[in-house]
């Protein structure tokens, strides 16, 4: 089921009504992120509010929700002894079948769910179309005249959850962000048409197919990606024999026998059939095949019925696999999607408006964008921006909300002088508390810099990937481009390499009018807000302005600086700062008494990180010790990037260009998922600069060239291999109106031309059938050359809106990585293991890396 955007505080409000003390206390499945971290922290902020008791458990990845679900979540079911209750999974499963991976589907006499309701709030796309449009409780049938009917759930309209629905008899309940209503209706249509559909089996003697399209049409396509992040095929030997003990039940079916991904009994379990049951199957297809009085009276035969039921079923499938192949992409955050719900509830405030603030920043940092995770390679002509114009919305919206929640003071606005002498306001990005109490949130024209509180003004230049990649900094000449920038502006090197809280007054007041002339002259158009974007009127939007709150005079942080050191203790940890400066942090030294071939310890660890992690959101201390940790993995991503351009170490694949990460001082930083995708992100715009400079635009028509990197963990022996976007495709940004009229008006050009050429061709038909009937006469001939007629103008109306929809490009550029390394592992030997919630990253054993990125670089891994 789906909770629509208008509805958002339902659930929650009946929560609040109905909890008493004896009830469960509420379970938060929270991914290892900075986003859904954030959006962790408002919801308990809400629930300690209202005195609901909660209990938070970190997951790290498949393996570890589906123990959640055996070991936590299953009991909690009324069937088991339980009394039912909630669990919130936050960046959670919202790609897989999660009634099945958690064991609350119906088995045998057992009733779904027992009570237990589950809410999935998720960034990630596409989602499993199973927990939308199914994932809700079937009552019992009813007798009606010798039939069983099965009755529909009160409440639920094809999936969506209407004012009328009581809560708390279980389920699985997505909340919509605004996309399932607005762009998933013929995948709605075409899922809930094979719900409702008869189960016939496809002999494979039709005329109007193939037996290789009869075996795949018993399979319901939705399950392809449905099982896709669930797949497990490590260690293949095992896979016979003790395989069925180590990974997850729905997992183990995707890769069972066949090469075939989709299992033929995969509908009863993912809820495609949800009204199943002998009774129900067979009282359904007496009905579709029985005459009734308003079908004609010569019936078409069984076979005939058939052929057409399976023509409908191929059809609708084909809609489903056309979805899942679209590749991944991002879409509203976590965070923002918690603030709306405390803002419908009233209880926005300066806490929890921050954490989303830190949140949505978080997606940028982590190259989550509109086409999955890619590079940014935004323009001045033609600004994409994160997440294209939802992006833009939202943060204008998270500004305007600032400005409520944050007056100036009266001191500040009773002159208009006065108010203008603000640094934010003067063009200097603020460093320290307005005054001793001062907790405030401030918009402030933040530079494209790293850290840049808590750094020299170089060193936050030099590790800044946005200027690494178009000053060139990996090369000797990228150096001496970005001393002759500080020259230009007037900044000796003295002063720019002391800290620059230190820095003369002077000349941080005039940095960013400096920067703004001096940067058009290296291409850097976006490195500070432009001047008309001041806004010094009341409306001014203050477009690319950034966020920075401040603690009283302990501390002055803008959301950038949070986010980078949040998913620094997640990727690194707190206890590599006490050895950073005693020859750099070896993580394998602590485990090298104990085997983790299963990554069992090393996903304990990087939970142990969470709850570090989740203490430095509120308390400003944790966070300031956090710093160094931050500048050391900043420094080894500029260490090693360099490393591997001037070794030459990229080489270019078919499909994308590779790079191996296996030696080097900072190797061990590499073998999280996250901190190998900041190391992707910045090559890869490196790279993606490199094509803009030698060809004048990014390649693969636009898509941007993707990359593969892979990093060795010695101590498991495997790699950690990441897959990033070119960046190319996505959303149109905001203020990009030329391009968007443009856009408009040629596809209603095309329209037109559509329309002219369909009434030439009914005049040319209707002439036809004249001249037809003058020479012939035969009624029955003129019937098959119409059908015949009418079916190619209809295909050719078609052809013609699926070119319209190539111009409008569903799914262009898209990160295919995760649809790509499931291919591989259904047709090599590879011992792989996909178990990140991050469709891109995967494991796979030191010895096969040769062959399975040989076999990936045959595969479209870019919409």
């Amino acid at each position: 089921m789906y909770l629509p955007r208008s509805l958002i505080s339902t659930l929650y409000l009946h929560l609040q009504r109905t909890h008493h003390p004896l009830s469960p206390p509420v379970l938060l499945l929270v991914a290892l992120e900075p986003d859904a971290l954030c959006g962790c922290r408002i919801l308990t902020q809400l629930l300690k509010r209202d005195y609901i008791p909660h209990k938070i458990q970190p997951i790290a990845g498949y393996v570890d929700l589906e123990k959640a679900g055996r070991d936590v979540i299953r009991p909690m079911m009324e069937s088991q002894g339980g009394s039912g209750g909630v669990v919130v999974c936050l960046g959670v499963g919202g790609l897989v079948d999660l009634g099945g991976l958690l064991g609350i589907e119906a088995e045998g006499d057992e009733s779904s769910y027992g009570g237990v309701e589950v809410w999935v709030i998720d960034a990630r796309r596409p989602w499993n179309l199973g927990n939308i449009f199914a994932g809700f409780p079937i009552p019992p049938p009813i007798e009606d005249e010798g039939e069983l009917v099965i009755q529909r759930p009160q409440g639920v309209d094809g999936g969506k959850i209407q004012r009328d629905y009581i809560p708390g008899k279980g389920g699985i309940i997505v909340f919509d962000d605004g996309d399932i209503e607005e762009e998933l209706v013929a995948e709605r249509d075409a899922f809930l048409a094979l719900v409702d559909m008869p189960e016939v089996e496809d002999g494979g003697d039709d005329s109007g197919g193939s037996d290789t399209e009869s075996e795949d049409e018993d399979t319901p396509t939705d399950s392809r990606t449905g099982q896709k992040r669930k797949s497990w095929s490590d260690r293949d030997d095992e896979d016979e024999s003790s395989g069925d003990e180590d990974r997850p039940r729905q997992r183990r079916r995707s890769n069972s026998s066949s090469p075939i991904p989709d299992s033929p009994t995969r509908p009863k379990q993912r809820g495609l059939l949800s009204f199943s049951g002998p009774s129900a199957i067979a009282s359904s297809a007496s009905r579709s095949v029985s005459p009734t009085p308003a079908q004609p009276p010569k019936a078409p035969s069984a076979r005939k019925l058939r052929r057409r039921l399976l023509q409908l079923r191929r059809k609708n499938e084909s809609v489903l696999q056309a979805y899942y192949s679209l590749g991944a992409s991002y879409s509203e955050p976590i965070s923002s999607m918690m603030y709306s719900l405390a803002s419908e509830l009233g209880r926005e405030d300066n806490d929890l408006l921050w954490m989303t603030i830190v949140g949505v920043t978080s997606m940028e940092l982590y190259g989550r964008s509109s086409v999955g995770v890619a590079i940014s390679t935004s323009k001045s002509t033609s600004p994409k921006g994160w997440l294209g114009t939802r992006g833009s919305r939202i943060r204008q919206l998270l500004r305007d909300e600032v400005r409520r929640l944050n007056p100036p003071e009266l001191s500040d606005s009773s002159l208009s002088g006065n108010r203008n002498m603000l640094p934010e306001n003067s063009g200097i990005i603020p460093t320290t508390a307005r005054s001793p109490t001062d907790t405030s949130i401030r918009l402030s024209p933040e530079p494209k810099f790293l850290l840049i509180r808590h750094w020299s003004l170089y060193d936050s230049m030099l590790h800044s990937p946005y200027l690494s990649a178009r000053l060139h900094i990996w090369s000797d000449t990228g150096r001496k481009r970005l001393h002759k920038l500080l020259a230009k502006m007037g900044v000796s090197l003295v002063q720019c390499k002391q800290s620059y809280t230190h820095m003369d007054m002077e000349l941080k007041r005039g940095l960013r009018t400096k920067l703004l002339k001096y940067s058009e002259l290296y291409g850097l158009h976006d490195l500070v807000p432009a001047a008309d974007t001041d806004g010094r009127d009341r409306g001014g939007t203050k477009e690319g302005w950034g966020f920075v709150r401040s603690w009283g005079w302990r501390a002055t942080l803008s959301a950038q600086d949070v986010g980078v050191v949040v998913g620094a203790i997640l990727e690194v940890g707190k206890k590599a700062v006490t050895t950073l400066e005693n020859g750099g942090y070896d993580r394998g030294r602590e485990m090298k008494e104990t085997s983790d071939e299963d990554g069992t310890l090393e996903g304990e660890e990087w939970v142990g990180r969470f709850w570090d992690a989740y203490d430095a959101l509120e308390k400003i201390e944790e966070l300031k010790s956090a710093l160094p940790t931050a500048q050391h993995l900043h420094r080894a991503i500029l260490r090693t990037g360099t490393s591997l351009i001037e070794k030459k170490q990229i080489r270019h694949l078919r499909a994308f260009r590779m790079c191996v990460v296996k030696d080097g001082p900072d190797v061990t930083l590499f073998t999280h998922p996250s901190a190998l995708t900041k190391l992707a992100l910045w090559i890869g715009e490196a790279i993606a600069e490199q094509e803009r400079e030698n060809k004048g635009k990014i390649g693969h028509g636009g898509r941007g060239t993707p990359l593969v990197v892979a990093g060795l963990n010695e101590n498991r022996g495997v790699y950690v291999v990441v897959g990033t976007g070119g960046g190319g495709g996505g959303g149109m940004g905001f203020g990009d109106r030329h391009a968007a009229k443009e856009k408009k008006e040629k596809r209603e050009a095309k329209a037109k031309a559509r329309e002219l050429k369909k009434q030439n061709k009914e005049k040319i038909r209707e002439q036809k059938r004249e001249a037809r009937r003058l020479a012939l006469g035969d009624d029955a001939d003129e019937e098959n050359e119409t059908e015949s007629e009418d079916s190619e103008s209809s295909s050719d109306e078609d052809s013609d809106e699926e070119e319209d929809e190539t111009s409008q490009t569903r799914g262009f550029g898209r990160n295919k990585f995760g649809n790509a390394f499931q291919e591989v592992v259904e047709e090599t030997n590879a011992r792989v293991r996909i178990d990140s919630f991050e469709h891109c990253v995967v494991e796979v054993k030191k010895e096969d890396l040769a062959g399975f990125l040989e076999s990936l670089s045959m595969k479209a891994v870019v919409g």
